[in-house]
């Protein structure tokens, strides 16, 4: 194995074993293990920091056992006193402008060499510093921060840079190979503290310049190499990290949050400082940039996962998409101005939206491609496949609508049929094909209740012919070859996943024999399963639906019916008839077209209540079915078809789709991109809560999120070692914040409270974060409520 650039294979580590079992300190031992490797910095020196790294890991690993640390003596040893050097701590606030603290001094720290310095370096970083001392990494050099009339009022430290860090060597663009060789050229700012009493603006920026300056020379008369970059990792959560950027380091992305061991840590922004003009290419030795055939890096956050990747020439468009993302999830229900915070991003809102190539299909392609990715996980999903119209009747000035109803001058807007990936329990996986339209103006629609009786029978008999000839057309110049296009785009993804057995799925209007033919070319393609409407005949020329009445129930089966409008939801039972059919082609259309065959189940219920309805599907399916239990399943899979209404309700209801305003078709189309993909979030979250309630919330929810849940929902602050609520506490939690009561009859929360719950989370964990970020800063105890009279 490879440990901080040294190989450690067997016959090394057995090595190891045998100089441990000689009774060597940990001190002796790293250099003995060093003496052993050659291992050596530029100088001659032995890499005894680093050797101390790589053995620990050997320890943790279980290759040895180190013998036990010992108990350094300065540790025990008081702090120096402020005589030794000068004023150390002022008690009282330092302000004023940077000329106020005279000229200041980088004092270099070496244990070696002054033991005074090194217990106040030590000192101060535990003290003041939220990482504390640490365990500074390989080779290190640390300085004390001193102004000419203030005493210390800083201190800083650099050690070896990172092992591995992907926006770092993709930046550099450096192969594994060139990072091993040259990784020492890379120096870490690892601490960098100024005194919480200091409080003088510019300082730190000052300060970073300085060191910049000075390190290189250090390092290299330490350990006889010159570096040529610098890098540093702010937390997010706490620092903004505007004093690197005021000193010109740059930023370059984050990481994973996977921390030095692959554990788990917090985000952090990654920024560099070229210490040389060219040191990119001095760091490759040269060598063009190497193109890693490695995955990307793991998203930082659910606006990466569904929209990295996006196909536009330009990174600040693709920026600004993440940003549109996230803000319209923080405030789904919020017009486009008030989502996205201020006038400066609203603006930037409609450049984006104005922009050719931001078009719903290139928008929506990185989220199709990621559901992708979370289908090969499931055995079968099912591909519901349905039409909703979009109604902007209400912004009459917006270009580009077209008729959604059947009268003249009736409402317009837009047609959307989209495809959503359920898995057989429900959860929604995400989209897998939209596809929006306008329709043309039809003068044949009906007319208006106002129109003379001449003119509503003349419309009507156009309307009729019309009728007559559009269904002799061919199924490419109808709308309804709509349902065929979705199939062909869930085919190609059938292919991709052939581990995955999808199954695409529609209601009534679905009924369409060209698409029973489509289904039946492929073996290997996806499977059908839909609700049939038609009088549909089999080839023997009787009726379909009579013949499976006319059989006895095979079995029955319980189904819970949801609430619809005003009516509760309900048990149904439900009686089960299958058989496979031959069907013969629709008349007089049956020229060319063979006979399918397909099985059929029919659902009929039983004892319905009186004054409702009671179900009666007959499903039509490629599948085999071939028992009792096989039926059922089907009949179990075409309910899960609900969930793309509930997924239409949240993208008009919870989204206001329908509200947005913005002048023309194609801003709508782009908008409308990025609010299906909020939607379902809104609804995947719904349904996680309900399917997986006992894992921990970090699946869903950033830690800043939780945090700011709790702490809200708990009236103290959230200590911070309490592990993350279980998804459905912290799903409850955010449904509390939109109106969810969760009393004994509630049930689960739904997608509108948690809609609501969203937004004002969203204001929590800003609020958390600001107070966080002061209280870093802060010495003193929050105030306790004052009373009064």
């Amino acid at each position: 194995m490879r440990i901080c650039g040294q190989e450690f294979g067997g016959e090394t580590i057995a090595r190891i074993r045998e100089l441990i079992g000689k009774g060597l300190s940990r001190t002796r031992l790293s250099q003995e293990v060093c003496r052993l490797l050659d291992w050596k910095n530029r100088a001659g020196r032995l890499k005894e920091m680093s050797c101390r790294m790589a053995l620990n890991i050997l320890h943790e690993k279980g290759e040895i056992v180190l013998p036990e640390a010992r108990v350094l003596g300065f540790q025990k040893k008081a702090s120096p006193k402020a005589s030794e050097i000068g004023p150390v701590l002022e008690p009282s606030v330092i302000s004023g402008p940077l000329s106020d603290l005279g000229r200041i001094e980088l004092v270099r720290v070496s244990a070696a060499k002054n033991k005074a310095l090194s217990r106040l370096w030590f000192d101060l970083m535990v003290r003041y510093h939220y990482l504390g001392s640490g365990t500074l990494c390989g080779a290190q050099v640390r300085y004390l921060i001193r102004s000419g009339t203030k005493g210390v009022v800083g201190a800083a430290s650099f050690s070896s840079a990172a092992w591995k860090v992907a926006v770092r060597d993709t930046w550099i663009g450096w192969s594994p190979g060139q990072r091993v060789e040259r990784l020492s050229q890379v120096v870490a700012n690892s601490r960098f503290l100024i005194l919480p009493h200091v409080q003088v603006p510019n300082l730190a920026s000052h300060l970073l310049g300085k060191l910049v300056r000075r390190l290189p020379g250090d390092w290299e008369a330490t350990y006889g190499e010159r570096p040529l970059l610098l890098e540093t990792f702010v937390e997010e959560e706490r620092f903004v990290g505007t004093c690197y950027r005021a000193a010109g380091w740059q930023e370059i992305g984050r990481t994973a949050g996977l921390g030095r061991q692959g554990r788990g840590g917090p985000v952090k922004k990654v920024l560099v400082y070229p210490l040389v003009p060219e040191a990119r290419s001095l760091l490759r030795g040269g060598d063009p940039v190497f193109a890693p055939s490695s995955p990307l890096p793991p998203p930082l956050d659910w606006a990466e996962e569904e929209f990295r990747g996006v196909s536009l020439p330009d990174k600040r468009l693709k920026d600004r998409l993440l940003i549109l993302a996230r803000d319209f999830f923080a405030r789904p229900a919020a017009p486009l101005p008030e989502a996205c915070g201020s006038r400066a991003k609203a603006k930037a809102a409609y450049r984006f939206f104005d922009q050719d190539e931001a078009t719903m299909d290139v928008l929506l392609r990185p989220h199709t491609q990621a559901t992708e990715k979370r289908m090969k996980g499931h055995p079968v999903v099912l591909c519901v496949q349905d039409t909703t119209e979009l109604d902007y009747t209400a912004h009459p000035r917006t270009h580009g609508m077209g008729p959604i109803g059947n009268h003249r001058l009736g409402p317009i807007g837009l047609m959307m049929h989209d495809t959503l990936a359920i898995t057989p329990d429900g959860t929604p996986l995400g989209l897998l094909d939209v596809q929006c339209w306008a329709r043309p103006e039809d003068s044949t629609r009906s007319p208006v209740v106002s129109a003379t009786p001449e003119e509503k029978v003349a419309a009507r008999k156009e309307k009729e012919k019309r009728k007559r000839e559009n269904k002799s057309a061919p199924i490419e110049e109808k709308e309804s070859d709509k349902w065929l296009k979705s199939f062909e785009a869930v085919a190609k993804i059938q292919k991709r996943c052939p581990g995955t057995r999808l199954v695409s799925t529609g209601d009534r209007e679905s009924d369409i024999y060209d698409l029973f033919v489509l289904a039946q070319k492929d073996p290997d393609g996806p499977e059908l399963l839909i609700r049939a409407v038609q009088p549909r005949k089999k080839t023997d020329g009787t009726a379909l639906w009579g013949t499976l009445l006319e059989r006895s129930p095979e079995g029955e089966m319980v189904l819970t019916v949801p609430r619809r409008h005003n009516r509760a939801s309900r048990e149904a039972m439900i009686g089960i008839r299958f058989a496979k059919v031959e069907l013969a082609p629709p008349f007089p259309r049956n020229k060319g077209l063979a006979p399918v065959t397909l099985w059929a189940i029919a659902a009929t219920e039983k004892n319905a209540p009186e004054g409702i309805e009671p179900l009666s599907w007959l499903l039509l399916t490629t599948i085999s079915v071939e028992t009792l239990e096989e039926a059922r399943e089907k009949v179990v899979w075409y309910t899960r078809r609900w969930g793309i209404e509930v997924f239409h309700r949240t993208l008009k209801s919870g989204c206001k789709i329908e509200e947005r305003q913005l002048g023309n078709s194609h801003r709508i189309k782009a908008c409308l991109a990025i609010d299906l993909v909020v939607a379902w979030r809104l609804y995947y979250l719904t349904k996680l809560g309900r399917e997986i309630p006992d894992v921990p919330c970090t699946v869903f929810f950033e830690e800043h999120e939780w945090r700011a849940l709790v702490t809200f929902h708990q009236k103290v602050p959230a200590s911070p070692e309490a592990p993350p609520p279980t998804l459905r506490e912290a799903t409850r939690m955010v449904a509390g914040l939109g109106g969810f009561l969760g009393r004994k009859g509630d049930g689960e929360p739904g997608t509108q409270t948690l809609w609501r719950g969203i937004q004002r989370l969203d204001d929590l964990s800003a609020m958390w974060t600001i107070f966080t970020r002061l209280q870093v800063y802060s010495t003193s105890p929050v105030p306790t409520r004052r009373k009064y009279g």
